[in-house]
């Protein structure tokens, strides 16, 4: 990505190269602009194109320069949150609307990857809650009988079982959730770009938004070399937010997290570690995520930046922490790293807001922008479309609230994640 495969590591080296794009230069007119080039900008401009609006999508960088280009890859369906407590904190309608809506999430990604022919390294074998102890094993229970009861198709695995599914580690459990899988996220969200230049999206790159202008009956958004002029605007930065509506990043606190690949393992461990495929994570408070990629590299992950002296610290704890999962991996070699942003809210679900006139956003996945993201793409296309009201939204509307002591917070984040990986795995 811009020529530093360290920005997204194993994805920029194993994707697709992006479709050729160019930077905005001179005015255009539209009927939607489009601010930001990840899961949920394409995805409401690909909707939108295909139901006939002129669309042009600005991204101030490449696209999937943000966390679209950064992730895990799962595609898990609904939020952290569990069910009830996403019931308690939403008013009806707007909590079994957003259960059912992104519940179906990871299906509605993997039926666009078939559509478009995307390549993007999809599994469908469903991801893995590891629960750590005691605790960890009864959270994975409330969340199993919790997601039950609304039909779906997820189950609690023992030790021994969990065991086998993994090829290592010593969980006491694991919710299997048979509608999650994993992917290529970059490559995920270049195959979006494709799909919607091909039904008439005018994308522009490295074109920062820089100046928003209410014209009355029409916005204005100016680059640093051209315009647009349209009716609509879609803010769709998330936690990666500048510009003029700046604001949607106030209300979030950035929890940094990165990951380490190894380099392609034997048959023999492939076969042995995650035998089915599926993606993991666990229930740490200061989480560890693993998982594969196509071509047999073991992806791990957790809270932190790469940043200086933490570099070192998550490097070395991820190696302690390969070593104990899986010991006859050896001296394993970790051939790439990355790390991004997660957008946390102050509820830990995301937010639907209209910023202005006709300028609306999603923001705050809270670490789910995979499905929901494409999801909330396409609900925003519809509102545009008037195929929907306002009253038909996943979520109420509400206002930019900026987070307390943010900065603070978000230091004792980084901070705190390398405090325990300093210390994790020596005692």
């Amino acid at each position: 990505m811009l020529r530093d495969v360290k920005s997204h590591g194993l994805w920029e080296l194993t994707a697709q190269a992006a479709p050729k794009t160019s930077q905005l230069v001179g005015p255009t007119i539209a009927d939607v602009v489009v601010i930001g080039g990840g899961y949920t900008g394409l995805s409401s401009a690909l909707h939108l194109a295909e139901a006939g609006a002129r669309v042009v999508l600005l991204e101030a960088r490449e696209i999937g320069f943000g966390g679209s280009g950064r992730n895990v890859g799962l595609v898990n369906a609904g939020m952290w949150v569990m069910p009830d407590t996403l019931m308690d904190t939403l008013r009806p309608p707007f909590g079994e609307r957003l259960i059912e809506l992104l519940g179906r999430g990871p299906q509605k990604v993997f039926e666009l990857i078939e559509k478009y022919g995307i390549e993007c390294e999809l599994e469908r074998a469903g991801t893995l809650h590891c629960a750590v102890g005691r605790s960890g094993l009864r959270e994975i229970e409330t969340r199993a009988e919790q997601w039950q009861k609304r039909g779906a198709p997820v189950v609690v695995l023992n030790a021994e079982e969990t065991r086998r599914k993994i090829g290592g580690g010593d969980y006491t459990g694991a919710l299997l959730d048979k509608r999650a899988g994993t992917i290529q996220p970059l490559a995920y969200v270049r195959g979006l770009s494709r799909a919607a230049l091909a039904a008439g999206v005018k994308i522009f790159t490295q074109t920062e938004v820089i100046t928003a202008q209410n014209t009355g009956s029409r916005w204005r958004i100016g680059s640093e070399h051209g315009s647009v002029d349209a009716e609509w605007v879609i803010v769709a930065t998330d936690a990666y937010a500048r510009g003029p509506w700046s604001q949607v990043r106030q209300q979030q606190i950035h929890l940094p997290y990165f990951n380490f690949a190894t380099r392609p393992l034997s048959d023999h461990l492939r076969k042995a570690i995650l035998p089915e495929r599926q993606g993991a994570w666990d229930t740490k408070q200061v989480l560890s995520s693993f998982r594969f990629d196509r071509s047999g590299r073991l992806v791990f992950g957790s809270v932190g930046a790469l940043e200086g002296f933490a570099a070192s610290v998550h490097r070395a704890w991820a190696l302690r922490s390969l070593g104990r999962l899986f010991p006859e991996l050896g001296d394993v070699e970790l051939e790439t790293n990355w790390f991004g942003m997660i957008g946390m809210t102050a509820t830990n679900l995301p937010h639907f807001h209209k910023l202005d006139r006709n300028v609306i956003a999603f923001s705050g996945y809270n670490g789910r922008g995979i499905a929901p993201g494409t999801v909330f793409g396409s609900v925003l296309a519809s509102y545009i479309l008037g195929q929907i009201t306002e009253s038909d939204m996943p979520l109420p509307v509400v206002p930019i609230a900026e987070q307390p002591f943010r900065a603070a917070r978000e230091a004792f984040y980084k901070i705190g994640s390398q405090l325990v990986h300093l210390t994790e795995g020596w005692f």
